[in-house]
């Protein structure tokens, strides 16, 4: 029988429009067997929260640049949840202030990568996590 691939989706909440950061991240996940599901600039955390559970998704990550991570970030582990989704791993990323790392892990985040953070880390830190 085939090993169960994780799923992983990465989200990018809120205004923000730069999604390289995302996109890298994505692919790494993807190249190291993950079944990736990338929702797109723009996003809602409502639409993220829907999307990762159609996808049945084993971790959510997030991509932030804007600023607004402190808003949009604890709002999707509240949906998740909400919809009795507690078991969905979730990581974000981006411009993030190394002050704002404690609050939101009170929120439900198990890591926050910032900038320049290698691409290995964040899929060792997956496969450990979900134990894949």
């Amino acid at each position: 029988m085939a090993e169960k691939k994780i799923r992983v989706l990465i989200g990018k909440p809120g205004l923000d429009g730069h999604d390289r950061g995302a996109k890298v991240v994505a692919r790494a996940l993807r190249d190291a067997g993950m079944e990736v599901i990338y929702t797109g600039i723009r996003q809602t955390p409502e639409k993220i929260v829907a999307a990762s559970i159609q996808e049945d998704v084993d971790v959510v990550g997030l991509s932030c640049l804007s600023g607004a991570h402190m808003v949009l970030f604890p709002r999707v582990a509240e949906l998740l949840r909400e919809k009795g989704k507690d078991d969905v791993l979730l990581f974000g990323g981006g411009i993030i202030p190394v002050e704002d790392i404690p609050a939101l892990k009170e929120a439900g985040f198990a890591e926050i990568f910032l900038p320049g953070t290698d691409t290995n880390d964040v899929v060792r830190f997956i496969r450990e996590r979900v134990g894949a």
